[in-house]
């Protein structure tokens, strides 16, 4: 993980059971020797997310509707973080404005943002509950509805145009992007995923898996996946060259680099790819800039 991120060393269970004592019927004595959750359980993944959030974010509450992603805490920071690193370089240091694109009920990116760098954030998403959910996540905890909108795009045909408004400015976008091509694709990767985690209901069907795990259909797949929601990013970016400093996006699938550089070569950007782990896990950041 990033340098900077807090989420480096093992999670301090006795100090975020008494920031958020609901986390404590979740956890239990792993294998190892040491405290955890199981993270095959939405339940304990929420109560751990609120937890980490209350402790080292200070915030006062924080939810999400049934069946969205429950984002993990840690690896989201560290997209924050190296934004940072970014804007550091082009000495960008005061009155910071991003935007995220696909914000999510969660609204986890634009609240971290703003508890750790200050920065002021307008998050936007195409789904009416997530837009009401993100805007729920910002009154309990005092400063937030001051420094984050929320906006609702209307036409999912578009990703930045009706979001960026007229003589608009944002010195960074970012983006989390629905990286399976098709239902059945994001039902087999969930799958995969419960089972690397371990999830020991086995009596569970498939579906109440995965409908429990979280993610709706916006949240985890579109037409072409992945790679032709960031090609069809990149090319609408074109249009707002002079109202944003740089564009990023998160990359899941090393083999879609090709397509991104080839259409960022095509429109004479300049862009850079940041690797990104979050234990076994590894990602990539993409960011450019015209």
């Amino acid at each position: 993980m990033h340098p900077k991120n807090i989420h480096n060393s093992s999670y301090d269970f006795k100090a975020l059971i008494k920031t958020h004592p609901a986390l404590a019927s979740y956890v239990h004595l792993g294998k190892s020797g040491l405290y955890t959750i199981n993270f095959a359980d939405n339940h304990a993944v929420l109560h751990l997310n609120k937890a980490l959030l209350k402790h080292h974010y200070g915030l006062t509450d924080w939810s999400i509707p049934p069946n969205y992603l429950c984002p993990p805490i840690p690896g989201r920071a560290d997209y924050i973080h190296h934004i940072n690193d970014i804007l550091a370089e082009d000495d960008i240091k005061s009155k910071i404005r991003g935007l995220d694109i696909g914000v999510g009920a969660n609204c986890i990116y634009p609240i971290l943002a703003h508890q750790i760098y200050k920065w002021e954030m307008v998050g936007a998403d195409i789904d009416e509950v997530a837009v009401t959910s993100a805007k729920e996540n910002l009154y309990p905890t005092e400063g937030l509805k001051n420094a984050i909108e929320i906006r609702r795009q209307w036409n999912n045909a578009h990703i930045f145009e009706g979001v960026i408004l007229q003589n608009e400015y944002f010195n960074f976008t970012m983006c989390n992007p629905p990286f399976h091509s098709s239902e059945a694709e994001a039902t087999k990767g969930t799958l995969k995923k419960l089972k690397k985690l371990g999830d020991p209901e086995t009596s569970k069907s498939k579906q109440e898996m995965v409908l429990n795990f979280g993610g709706q259909a916006n949240e985890l797949w579109c037409n072409g996946g992945e790679a032709l929601f960031i090609k069809r990013m990149i090319k609408q970016s074109d249009s707002f060259r002079s109202q944003v400093g740089w564009f990023t996006t998160l990359v899941s699938k090393k083999e879609n680099l090709t397509v991104i550089y080839k259409q960022l070569n095509k429109l004479k950007a300049t862009y850079k790819t940041i690797t990104m782990e979050q234990g076994n896990k590894q990602s990539r950041l993409v960011a450019w800039k015209f």
